[in-house]
């Protein structure tokens, strides 16, 4: 039987509603031909389906097609999710505009070439062109991205946990510790959530991504000893070991604990004062921006 008898055998079957064909190959299939009056039947080496014609027809809701745009809109809905994306995206955007002013200040903290900002900017230019001026940054970026999502994360992660915490505290009465006969109550509900989220948010963010800070630090310095990413971490690596890659750790976490300590209180302080003085329940663009150059 031919694919125009099946058609007209379909459409005989459906009460004269048009039907489309969809033809799957079977490998060594040998079925009798199609029975009369069916809507779809076996061919030979072929299994014939009738369906309804329908020009509005979803192909992707009839195959069952993932929604893929639906999946990663709720993906974004979930909290903390949208706090790491948030985080990432506003690092990858600050450093992109300031490059330049971290390749200058990299170069003078380390004691390389000029110890003025304008002199060593002049250098970076002469020496390397206007490309020096973002010397290492790639490396910056696949830095500060995880670093200020984990760092963003971590800090709305701990403060909504210390804050309940804290509620559940004054119910039940706050952590204690016995020393012998003696019965101390730990005062944590003094502890402020934002600070001690803030802490946290410094504290993990550094020991994630130390080792990409100090690529990256190789990369400005000196691009001629470690001219890329790749072979700058073989280098450190077979050198130093994974120590190497986390060189300058101390240092970095006793000055990092304080700063983000107390950007995070500063922002969070100075950002709900102004919603009550000017009695708001969220704030501008501008305003955050300003608030956050405040607070830094």
């Amino acid at each position: 039987m031919g694919m125009e008898e099946v058609a007209r055998a379909g459409a005989g079957a459906g009460g004269g509603k048009k039907l489309a064909l969809a033809s799957i190959g079977f490998a060594d299939v040998r079925v009798g031909a199609v029975a009369a009056g069916a809507g779809g039947g076996y061919k030979e080496d072929l299994l014939v389906v009738g369906l309804p014609k329908d020009d509005d027809l979803d192909v992707a809701n009839v195959v069952g097609l993932p929604d893929v745009g639906a999946a990663v809109r709720n993906l974004l809905r979930n909290r903390e999710v949208g706090e790491f994306v948030s985080g990432a995206l506003a690092g990858a955007m600050t450093k992109a505009v300031l490059a330049p002013l971290e390749t200058i200040r990299t170069r003078m903290v380390v004691g390389v070439g000029s110890k003025q900002i304008f002199g060593s900017f002049l250098e970076i230019v002469e020496q390397n062109g206007w490309q020096g001026l973002w010397a290492g940054n790639t490396i910056n970026m696949l830095r500060i991205i995880p670093t200020q999502a984990i760092e963003l994360g971590t800090f709305e992660c701990v403060k909504r946990s210390m804050t309940s915490a804290q509620e559940k505290w004054k119910e039940d009465g706050c952590p204690k510790i016995q020393i012998g006969n003696l019965k101390i109550e730990l005062p944590l509900h003094l502890l402020s959530p934002i600070a001690i989220g803030g802490a946290a948010a410094g504290i993990v963010s550094t020991l994630v991504c130390h080792p990409l800070e100090v690529l990256k630090d190789r990369l400005t310095i000196n691009h001629e000893a470690y001219p890329s990413i790749n072979l700058a971490f073989n280098k450190i690596y077979h050198t130093d070991g994974i120590g190497g890659l986390y060189a300058g750790l101390c240092p970095t976490l006793v000055g990092m604990l304080p700063y983000s300590t107390c950007y995070y209180f500063l922002y969070e302080t100075i950002k709900s004062s102004y919603c009550r003085a000017h009695k708001k329940k969220s704030l501008s663009r501008p305003e955050l921006l300003i608030i956050g150059a405040l607070s830094g």
